[in-house]
């Protein structure tokens, strides 16, 4: 296998990963109420009540929060579907760098932007909608843990696009003359 063929395929592995992280990360933000209960449930199974109150304490409140939204006023959890489907066509873009990784790079520069704005948008408004500033810590985390597959990517197109500038600029092998 050629060293190009290689970082083609490199490349196509972390963006199969990433796009199954978006898209999983999209489509739990659908079934909220559900997962929330079943989390709350989950957790109150466990030592973390004891051992983490303000965690306990801050999922039970998202969650009576999300429960009495749901049933009180259905139509305000339809924001939480437009950020479901944004992740899924998010996830859709990057079959573009997929397909042709060094036509469609930025791309991936789009998503270090986006996995970057990540954290001013926790510093801002966690502290404007009441947010522990803990769970900001875990929602920029998103940002920081989402760019580091992005930055392998964006670093293997570089050199697939030096490989193939000089498999371009190198003439073809001349025949060999006939006796």
């Amino acid at each position: 296998m050629s060293e190009r063929d290689a970082l083609a395929r490199g490349i196509r592995r972390w963006l199969v990963f990433f796009i199954v992280c978006l898209v999983l990360s999209g489509l739990t933000a659908f079934p909220l109420v559900t997962e929330l209960r079943w989390g709350e449930e989950l957790l109150r199974s466990t030592p973390v009540p004891e051992h983490l109150p303000g965690l306990m304490e801050w999922v039970s409140r998202v969650s009576e929060g999300l429960a009495t939204i749901d049933r009180d006023q259905p139509f305000m959890l339809y924001g939480t579907d437009w950020l479901a489907f944004a992740h899924l066509v998010i996830a859709v873009a990057f079959y573009g760098p997929y397909r042709d990784p060094v036509r469609n790079i930025w791309v991936i520069e789009f998503g270090m932007i986006a996995c970057a704005g990540i954290i001013p948008l926790a510093l801002i408004c966690g502290p404007i909608r009441g947010i522990p500033f803990w769970w900001s810590v875990i929602d920029m985390s998103f940002g920081v843990f989402g760019v580091i597959p992005l930055l392998i990517v964006r670093r293997m197109i570089k050199r697939l696009e030096v490989l193939e500038r000089a498999a371009s600029a190198t003439p073809p092998a001349p025949f060999a003359a006939s006796a």
